[in-house]
Order: C-alpha cells, then structure tokens, then sequence
C-alpha cells in the first residue's frame, strides 16, 4: 500500500531534497509552497524521475486558518509523513524590523506548523503510526539578537517537538526536531533586503547532506537531529556559558556576517 507525506516549503531548499527522499522512498507527494512557479517544477521533475503520485497546493502559509484549509483540500488522504519545513528569516533590530513581516514568521513558524501537527496528528492516531519532522534550527539553542524573531521561533519547535515526542511514546509515532546550522539554500538571499549572502561561510552545510541527515533520523524515530559535528559542538556550547555571554557572542558573529 503506497505511504503518503506532506511537506511544506518544497518549491527549493531543504524541503525539495526532502521531497527528493521522500519520492527515492516511493511515497505519494502532497506539497505546500507559496511559489507556484518553482512549486510546478518541482512537481514535474519528481514525477518524471520517480513516477509517484503527486499534489501541489499553493498556499501562503503565514496566513490565518491555512492548516484548515489545507486539510479541508486533502481530507481523504491518510498522511503518513509530515514535514513541517517551510519558514523564513528576518535580518534587523526588532526596534527597526517590520511587524507585518515579523507577524508572517510567527505564524508560519508557530501558529500554522502546529496547528498543522495537530489536524494530521489526529489520523496518525487512529491509525496507531506516523512520522512528523519539524524544522527546528541550531539558533534554537541560544538567544538571537538582530534575528530574534527567529530564534526564539526555532526555540518555540524545538522545545514543541520534543514534548509531544515524549506524549507520542508507545503511540507508534515519532516526531523528530531537525536542528541544521547554515545551509547553502535561498533561506540566505531573503533574511535581509541589504544581504544577498552570508559574509562566513567555513560552516556552511550542503541541502542534500543535511536533508539526508535529517531523513535518515526521522526513519529512525530520533527526538533532535543536529547534523554536523560543530554543530552539535555549538548547540551544547551555550550551557557552558553565562546566557550573556552565548547572546553577546551570536550578537557579534551576525555583526559579521551581516553587516555591509
């Protein structure tokens, strides 16, 4: 019987070398993207290569009640795998940064990913299986002073999926937490209007690989999955610090790596 996933942000990035998996695997495809155009190709591709069933929703996920929606266009699929990766980053002081923006990333990076997780949770339940990957980030690890927005919204996924992961125990499904450090994606050319790319790029980590990595310990039912072993090296860094000092140090390496 054929497995259907759902995954959110598959026009580029991390989300279409998911997708790319998840077609390898011979899963049926439902996926969500703001950009239609690129969302299409995507779509054309994975069915010549990989002959699967796919579905294509143009959604603009920052929006209110969209998870309703989406489930409303696909309630007589069972979802078998569910990747929560779309969102985006937002490069300024939050003095200076702009709300209507600020308020689009809070609700595609919280308010529609578990909304999202809890409509498709419900099958999953009924049926006694199921994966969820959400797309945390290592800035869940520490404060983020001129992202903060974003970092306290990776924060907000990673403690929520490692909380429902311990309620899911014994239920037969998983929920992993997929903690990249930099990526080589488009992610990078929209965090700020002035930065078409990051100035240190020593950590920078290829989509494939760390999609791979992240694919890989969902399969496997992992809580957090941090690719990479500087990564893992930074994420646990900031215990070792004051929480002044691990805020102070982020400050000063967006200072670099930003800054014109």
């Amino acid at each position: 019987m054929t497995k259907t996933a759902l995954v959110t942000g598959a026009a580029s990035g991390l989300g279409y070398e998911l997708s790319v998996l998840l077609a390898k695997d011979n899963y049926d495809l439902i996926l969500v993207d703001i950009d239609e155009t690129n969302l299409v190709k995507v779509k054309s591709a994975l069915h010549d290569t990989y002959k699967c069933q796919i579905t294509i929703l143009v959604k603009d996920l920052s929006k209110p009640n969209v998870a309703n929606d989406i489930l409303n266009e696909i309630k007589s699929v069972s979802i078998d795998v569910l990747i929560n990766n779309a969102g985006f980053g937002l490069f300024g002081t939050f003095s200076g940064t702009d709300w209507q923006r600020e308020s689009d990333m809070l609700h595609l990076h919280i308010l529609t990913t578990t909304h999202l997780t809890k409509l498709v949770l419900d099958g999953m339940l009924q049926k006694g299986s199921g994966k969820i990957l959400n797309m945390s980030s290592l800035a869940a690890f520490q404060p983020g002073p001129l992202m903060s927005i974003y970092y306290a919204s990776k924060a907000y996924m990673l403690s929520f999926s490692e909380a429902i992961a311990n309620e899911l125990i014994g239920t037969g499904i998983t929920v992993t937490a997929l903690c990249p450090g930099p990526t080589s994606t488009e992610f990078q050319s929209v965090v700020s209007e002035n930065t078409v790319d990051n100035k240190i790029r020593f950590n920078m980590a290829c989509p494939s690989k760390v999609a791979l990595y992240g694919y890989n310990a969902m399969k496997k039912g992992k809580t957090v999955a941090i690719p990479g072993k500087f990564n893992k090296f930074l994420s646990v860094l900031p215990r070792f610090l004051t929480r002044n000092r691990a805020t102070a140090i982020v400050r000063k390496i967006q200072d670099k790596n930003r800054n014109e």
